[in-house]
């Protein structure tokens, strides 16, 4: 293989960052785990904008006020297993919006998936 093929070749397996759109700035997004959940807000909000809370009802408490600490008005999960129903009812009482995303869907876009890329 010649230098310039194979410089070619290593130059398309680069990782491309897409920009996307921002449609609401005010939007936190969870990857919901049976031990774990991974939750982002945008950059600005936070000087760790992921973070990790446990399952239990304080750490859900604690997530829930964290978001509302960072101004977050609606929030985005993925609906695995039966794992997102305690989360959705104590950020539904603290008042914010949620959105339930369907995994399956998720897992159509392109690149490797962890936990904090899922979030």
């Amino acid at each position: 293989m010649s230098r310039k093929k194979a410089r070619r070749i290593r130059g398309s397996r680069r990782r491309r960052h897409i920009r996307v759109q921002v449609i609401n700035p005010n939007a936190a997004g969870i990857d919901v785990g049976s031990e774990l959940h991974y939750v982002a807000v945008p950059p600005d909000r936070d000087p760790e904008p992921v973070r990790s809370f446990s399952c239990f009802t304080a750490d859900l408490n604690g997530l829930a006020d964290w978001l509302a600490q960072c101004t977050i008005e609606t929030v985005a999960m993925e609906s695995t297993g039966l794992y997102w129903i305690p989360l959705y009812q104590i950020l539904e009482s603290h008042g914010f919006e949620v959105l339930l995303v369907n995994a399956r869907h998720v897992k159509n876009v392109p690149g490797r998936k962890t936990d904090v890329l899922d979030c």
